[in-house]
């Protein structure tokens, strides 16, 4: 049985729309961010130093790290959701692996946190808006006409990149100006998993 750590409104959702679709039986450990700070709750300390969530317990391991998570059990599970390993398409499967929790975060991130810094914060506004618009046309660019990243059908970076899509299309208002984008979020919505993990995670 796999267990997931779940904490709402977070990056976890992907790992709960993933299981859902691989349709392997797990259990969920929830957990609500603080009403106040927005936070995640000190009990997940009490699983992983960090406190982070998404992480999974499968086979008397813990594992974290969104990425790692969502290899490990396409590997296993859905194995039809990676490209074989001397393809092309694998390279890019790595690429945008890494990519959605490295190079398209760190705008977000920054975004997020500046932007919490009120006046003193102006001054890189203009920078981080840069990289934003950079990345999430990157992104945009890179669907497929089939509404997918890097195979005609879903995929592990198609799980992956969910989440800064969803940030350009829904939380920053940017659908016009990236609409493949917005068809991939709409597409990915319209999944039955989709819909039932965030209905069971409190999304």
């Amino acid at each position: 049985m796999i267990k997931l750590h779940h904490l709402n409104r977070s990056r976890s959702h992907r790992i709960f729309w993933l299981l859902e679709e691989i349709g392997e039986p797990y259990e969920v450990v929830s957990y609500t961010r603080d009403t106040k700070t927005n936070l995640a709750p000190p009990e997940l300390l009490a699983v992983h130093p960090l406190g982070k969530s998404p992480m999974i317990e499968m086979d008397g391991r813990l594992i974290t790290e969104s990425g790692a998570i969502t290899e490990i059990l396409c590997a296993q599970f859905a194995p039809q959701m990676i490209p074989p390993a001397d393809s092309d398409a694998y390279i890019r499967h790595l690429e945008l692996m890494h990519f959605a929790e490295g190079s398209a975060m760190i705008p977000i991130l920054l975004n997020l946190y500046v932007g919490r810094l009120g006046d003193a914060g102006a001054p890189l506004h203009p920078r981080i808006q840069e990289e934003l618009t950079s990345h999430f046309s990157y992104m945009n660019g890179l669907v497929r006409p089939s509404g997918h990243f890097v195979l005609d059908d879903l995929s592990a970076p198609d799980i992956m990149l969910s989440f800064p899509a969803e940030i350009a299309v829904e939380r920053m208002g940017q659908a016009d100006a990236f609409p493949a984008l917005a068809q991939f979020v709409k597409q990915i919505k319209a999944r039955p998993a989709y819909q039932r993990a965030t209905e069971k995670g409190n999304n």
